[in-house]
């Protein structure tokens, strides 16, 4: 039997043939209940035929002509007059399709949206579009609700500096909860409030989510996650570095020097052209063989378009090698330099380089051209010095340039077992010289051991260490602490966090991807929920 599980029909008959399986059957129970006022009814008014599509069997279509009777509804004040049986598991209201059939549907769009549901259905011999496959997933029921003690919530992009959503999980199961439309405390705190059983959130830095637990859970812990905090920190310490670049470098007093005569170079005279040599290459053996093929046709008397047709060339093409008295000067117009900024303080360079005997860095000639009215950038320095300059004999290396900020940052917030013995080196020949440095550093290890020990208990002495240091950057990260302060402290000593939050919100990106723009977010949450 086909139809093992559903109860109140009869198969009248089964018949197959090659292309599909035609099965006929009917009702049998002894009466219906209207569904509007409920009252019990075995008057029949009428029959007829339904065709609902169902379930491909062994590799064939399945069509299901079911008999079902219209019953006249007994009570009088009742506004439907009749109302047709239903056979529980198998049929619905209006419905064109079996119970197993959209149960079948709503399976695949959940586990691979449209496109690729459709394929997969086209070949289980479903025919189903990938709209209708979207249709029967929004039609599947939420998941059971759920009292949650402790919930995560962090923001999603919906279009990426655009529209931007919450997700809310459990923070002891994982499990999605809802996805909201907005990120602000408007939308978080009606829900919030609708859950009076939550006691930890965890959270981001974000202000928003703060006054949302704030004002709709105030008997609820807020804990900020910990690695937002050190996020945080290393943004306040890449500021404390920047306000300390002058340190980073080894900076010479510049004395005032006239301005140089060579800076303007001086114009060639009208016959100074020094012989050259042949230029080499792909495409100067090229443009001889061509200028060459050109010439001897032109001297046995064919003509420019007639040549130009005869090689599939352009004719213009033609024109500029008839027109060229020698192969060379093809390219040494495409070889013709253009000017940069540069040139004019060329010399300039030249010679302090040489006056140095190339112990200046190219840091400092780009400075020092700088203050004569170069407005170019150093990597135009560099790509020059690189080619044009000559290289010391004796051995002697220019100075590398001087760390970069974001360079010291990373030395200053990295654990120390990662750094390589060079960068342990510059690191302590970055602290040595700077005293501002070297108490971001200090400070920053002291908040790592707090965060990997959950040693919180010891926030107020560091915040306050912070903020009478008195660094740009770490001094204002310390202030905002204040603020937080009950947040950043369960942060830093309960086990909460949000990298189950985090780690869902890669789960959404992956769902995205493979139904973006289609139903919005009500689409999308139906599958977040289900997935």
């Amino acid at each position: 039997m086909l139809y093992p599980s559903v109860s109140g029909m009869a198969i009248a008959s089964v018949d197959a043939d090659g292309e599909a399986i035609r099965i006929e059957a009917r009702c049998t129970a002894a009466g219906a209940a209207c569904p509007i006022c409920g009252s019990w009814s075995q008057r029949v008014h009428s029959s007829y035929l339904r065709f609902p599509a169902d379930l491909p069997s062994a590799g064939q279509h399945v069509v299901l002509a079911l008999r079902v009777r219209r019953y006249v509804c007994s009570t009088r004040s009742c506004p439907r007059r009749t109302f047709v049986e239903q056979v529980a598991g198998l049929t619905r209201r209006h419905g064109r399709v079996t119970e197993r059939l959209r149960a079948a549907l709503g399976a695949i769009g959940l586990a691979l949206a449209g496109r690729a549901g459709a394929r997969l259905a086209k070949l289980m011999g479903i025919t189903a579009s990938r709209s209708t496959l979207l249709r029967r997933l929004i039609d599947l029921p939420d998941p059971p609700a759920t009292e949650p003690r402790a919930v995560g919530v962090d923001d999603f992009a919906l279009r990426r500096g655009h529209v931007y959503g919450t997700v809310v999980i459990d923070a002891e199961t994982h499990q999605f909860l809802d996805l909201l439309p907005e990120r602000d405390a408007a939308t978080l705190a009606p829900w919030l409030a609708a859950r009076p059983g939550i006691g930890v959130i965890c959270r981001d830095r974000s202000g928003a989510y703060a006054d949302a637990a704030s004002d709709a859970a105030p008997q609820a812990t807020q804990v900020a996650d910990r690695f937002h905090l050190w996020q945080n920190l290393t943004s306040a310490v890449e500021k404390t570095v920047a306000a300390n670049r002058s340190a980073l470098r080894d900076l010479q007093p510049d004395a005032p020097e006239p301005e140089p005569e060579w800076e303007t170079p001086a114009p060639l005279e009208p016959g100074e052209d020094d012989e050259e040599e042949d230029p080499m290459g792909r495409f100067a053996e090229r443009a001889r063989a061509h200028h060459a093929l050109v010439h001897e046709l032109l001297d046995q008397g064919m003509g420019i378009r007639h040549f130009a047709r005869h090689l599939g060339w352009g004719r213009h093409t033609v024109q500029r090698y008839a027109r060229a008295a020698r192969w060379q000067d093809m390219v040494k117009g495409r070889k013709r330099q253009r000017s940069s900024k540069l040139d004019p303080f060329k010399p300039y360079l030249e010679h302090r380089w040489a006056e140095t005997e190339g112990q200046v860095t190219v840091l400092d000639l780009h400075r020092e051209i700088t203050a004569r009215g170069f407005r170019g950038c150093y990597s135009t320095v560099r790509d020059w010095a690189r080619h044009a300059l000559p290289k010391n004999n004796d051995g002697f290396t220019p100075a590398p340039p001087p760390p970069s900020v974001r360079q010291v940052t990373g030395w200053i917030t990295r654990h120390p077992a990662t750094l390589s013995e060079e960068e342990k080196l510059h690191r302590k020949a970055v602290l040595d010289r700077c005293p501002d440095l070297a108490t971001a550093a200090d400070l920053t290890s002291s908040f790592a051991e707090m965060l990997t020990t959950l040693s919180g208990t010891r926030l107020p002495d560091w915040i306050t260490d912070a903020t009478d240091a008195n660094l740009p950057g770490i001094s204002t990260f310390a202030v905002g602490l204040q603020g937080d302060f009950d947040a950043a402290t369960a942060g830093l000593t309960t086990s909460w966090n949000s990298g189950p939050v985090e780690g869902t919100v890669n789960r959404i990106k992956m769902l995205k991807r493979q139904m973006f723009g289609r139903a919005g977010l009500p689409l999308l949450r139906k599958r977040v929920l289900l997935t």
